[in-house]
């Protein structure tokens, strides 16, 4: 077991890693240049990185001043991150898909003296605000070309090339040197490392400080949980690298352990990377897993006759297999041969389209349905859940590699409490720690609460806010409700979701709406209820499989109706809808509907980047639907 160095800031691991791990010039990063992967090494890595970290102090950028980025995922990103870090400035990252007039909130709320601007969409919506950012003093188009959209325009801010900058920077690092050197040597556990402004689900963002302690322990008393994360996997990383779960479970993992860490190009060419790369690890949100779920399922049962009879089986046989070693007991001989043959004939499809190397998913971002864990599970891919907050850095819990228990999110990691908190009295009904952890523990359900090393520093500049959320004993108040099952958590909703029915009835959404996503005619549900008499919902169809149903060319996704009103659809959806519906209890059924012909979107500003649904703007958005849906007959039951 290779159990993580004592670092405690975040640039002591790249030091630890050339010191004591890899040799510099062992493969760090990988990306894609046209048609090929590049490697890129811990030396040339660190020589870009102290590069950018002299011309940062040349221009005059010090301890505390927070710098920005707005890139996608790859080595720039890492490159700016790490030369920020070692000179004890402060990363803002901001997601890519935000408004302008959101960047814009960002980049002076947290007063960023620089921003690294990732193409050329991004960089035009910079320069659009840029002059309303007063402290921003220099904008880094990270592409070449970039002169043609800045040309003639009057900025206050410099425009500097990030070729350019690492060019430059080169040429003063000797100059540099000492004061990088002492720089690195000044930063304390203590201090900040981080912004990460929140999706503003419910109000204004608000920036979350995490410290170098916060994110360096965070790594190290996940890996207790997972020892199988070595010195040689090798992950491919996708999700947004301006969110806390890809930063910490990918990156920051990487950066303790000595993996390499391969960027994929986009979501849309995930699978075709994933075939070239063969990673053995990988971070995921439960949607993109629902996916892969819902496409295999879908695959094997539409083969027909006797492939589809050889896939039923398989299932059944990795189910068997599954529960016989999570009983504790050792599968018999004829047992294990099926599950070999089930491996051959199915599993190892599924597998390969994986590249084939796959050891570990991580899952984190929301809670996972139970049966799409067990799943992969049966088909002998390990899931592992995590559970946190961008306020907890992000890690509360996650599953033991040896004891998964699906549709929980694991045990409480080591150094923090964990309590659960009855909504309306306040009792805590219990405390959970790593050490005093029981297998057979349940509890009531209750808010989450937590204190300890994961515990944020604040909001930036909000203290009432912050003082709202952490209490005078240190709670932090998640929002999150759940309880202890088998001793690990187990998530039922956010408090700020939950439903509240004309009877008092509490509906939690997120169960229910993962029950109907057991549909492969389903692709989105989102809930309505709150304060009426009885549960309604607008619907999104999977595209494909209601294109291959009905038929369907891509112009009917293009109607500028946003809902579909065909009778013959909606009666294909009430089917799943009515069969899943004996999975609740009555209060929880859905019983209305709206199909919506395009899911929620980013774009549209209905959801976040972390894909959780603004629940608000959804309501207020679709209010005339939705009144409408509380008018008319019962379509559901």
């Amino acid at each position: 077991m290779n159990i993580v160095a004592e670092q405690s800031t975040i640039p002591e691991l790249i030091r630890n890693i050339v010191a004591n791990i890899h040799p510099e010039d062992h493969t760090f990063l990988i990306h894609k240049v046209k048609d090929a992967w590049v490697e890129i090494s811990y030396k040339q890595a660190l020589e870009k990185i102290d590069a950018l970290s002299a011309w940062f102090l040349n221009i005059g950028i010090k301890k505390g001043d927070r710098l920005a980025l707005i890139i996608e995922n790859g080595p720039d990103y890492v490159y700016y991150d790490q030369a920020l870090q070692q000179i004890g400035a402060v990363n803002t990252s901001i997601y890519p898909t935000l408004s302008e007039s959101e960047m814009e909130y960002i980049l002076n709320d947290s007063e960023a003296r620089t921003v690294l601007a990732g193409n050329p969409f991004l960089f035009r919506k910079v320069l659009k605000i840029a002059n309303n950012c007063k402290s921003l003093i220099r904008i880094i188009p990270a592409f070449d070309g970039f002169e043609k959209f800045s040309n003639g325009l009057q900025l206050n801010a410099g425009v500097v090339g990030f070729a350019q900058v690492i060019e430059e920077g080169l040429a003063l690092v000797d100059e540099y040197r000492p004061a990088i050197n002492a720089a690195r040597e000044a930063i304390l556990p203590t201090d900040l490392s981080c912004l990460i402004y929140t999706s503003g689900t419910t109000g204004t963002p608000k920036g979350v400080m995490l410290t170098h302690h916060n994110l360096t322990e965070n790594c190290k008393v996940s890996l207790y949980q997972i020892p199988n994360v070595d010195k040689d996997d090798l992950f491919l990383s996708f999700l947004p690298l301006s969110h806390v779960f890809e930063r910490t479970a990918t990156y920051y993992i990487c950066m303790n352990k000595g993996c390499k860490i391969a960027f994929a190009q986009s979501l849309e060419l995930l699978a075709k990377n994933m075939a070239e790369v063969k990673p053995t690890i990988m971070c995921c949100v439960p949607r993109l897993l629902e996916r892969i779920h819902d496409k295999a399922i879908k695959n094997g049962q539409s083969a027909g006759g006797v492939k589809t009879k050889i896939f039923n089986w398989a299932l059944k046989t990795g189910r068997e297999y599954r529960l016989t070693n999570e009983a504790g007991k050792t599968p018999g001989i004829l047992l294990s041969a099926r599950q070999k043959l089930a491996d051959k004939l199915v599993f190892s499809k599924i597998k390969e389209k994986t590249g084939g190397r796959l050891k570990m998913l991580l899952s984190g971002g929301g809670a996972l349905p139970k049966n799409v864990g067990e799943f992969f599970g049966d088909i002998d891919i390990k899931l592992l859940e995590g559970f946190g907050l961008t306020e907890t850095s992000p890690v509360m819990a996650i599953t033991e590699n040896d004891r998964i228990i699906y549709g929980t999110v694991g045990r409480i990691i080591r150094g923090i409490e964990v309590g659960i908190q009855n909504v309306d009295t306040k009792h805590i009904y219990t405390k959970q720690t790593y050490e005093n952890f029981n297998p057979d523990l349940e509890t009531e359900e209750g808010e989450i609460i937590v204190r300890g090393h994961c515990v944020m520093k604040g909001y930036w500049k909000k203290p009432e806010e912050t003082a709202a959320v952490i209490d005078s004993e240190g709670w932090f108040h998640t929002g999150d409700i759940g309880r202890f099952y088998r001793g690990n958590l187990q998530i039922t909703d956010r408090l700020k979701n939950m439903l509240v029915n004309a009877y008092g009835k509490n509906v939690y959404p997120t169960p229910v709406e993962n029950t109907y996503l057991k549909s492969p005619k389903i692709e989105q549900v989102f809930l309505i209820g709150d304060k009426r008499e009885y549960i309604t919902a607008i619907l999104v169809p999977g595209r494909e499989m209601l294109q291959e149903t009905f038929k369907l060319g891509d112009d009917f996704f293009e109607k500028p109706e946003l809902f579909i009103e065909d009778k013959e659809i909606t009666d294909w959806v009430s089917q799943d809808v009515k069969r899943l519906s004996n999975e609740l209890a009555k209060f929880e059924r859905i019983k209305n509907f709206k199909v919506k012909r395009n899911p929620f979107s980013m774009e549209a500003g209905e959801i976040t980047p972390t894909l959780k649904a603004k629940r608000k703007v959804i309501e207020k958005k679709y209010a005339e639907v939705i009144d409408d849906l509380y008018n008319g007959e019962d379509e559901a039951e």
